[in-house]
């Protein structure tokens, strides 16, 4: 096993405690003040309870905040999923929704999630609709 990545040095604990103060990211506060228990000589187990997460998690903090600061801790978003309609597209089914629909051409007196997948994918191609699931 290898030994413990360090802290940077240009950092202290008192320097964490201050930043975890001011924070205006509730989540921000939990890794810097596990990361202010190592500078105080606490062991990454000790950091863990401090932050309420595993070890392995204390270590990704030392490595973010090692390359960024107090910053690399704040919680980063993950892009997740990208969309299946565009913005330009998501406009148009919004204006489609506000107007409401017209019986005589939708064949509908209001939307239900169906006709709007339907009319999303008779316009644009893209499927909307759940695959069925194998139970079905």
């Amino acid at each position: 096993m290898g030994s413990a990545l360090q802290l940077r040095t240009d950092f202290m604990s008192d320097n964490l405690r201050k930043a975890a103060r001011v924070s205006k990211d509730a989540v921000q506060t939990r890794p810097l003040l596990a990361l202010a228990q190592i500078y105080d000589g606490a062991t990454r187990g000790e950091a863990a309870r401090v932050g309420g997460v595993a070890v392995q998690i204390v270590r990704d903090w030392v490595e973010r905040f090692n390359a960024y600061g107090p910053e690399g801790v704040l919680n980063v978003e993950t892009p997740g999923k990208r969309p299946k309609l565009n913005d330009d597209q998501r406009q148009e089914l919004r204006r489609l929704v506000e107007k409401g629909p017209i019986p005589a051409i939708y064949g509908v007196v209001r939307w239900r999630l169906k006709n709007l997948a339907r009319w999303v994918f008779r316009v644009h191609r893209i499927s909307l609709m759940k695959a069925p699931s194998a139970a079905n």
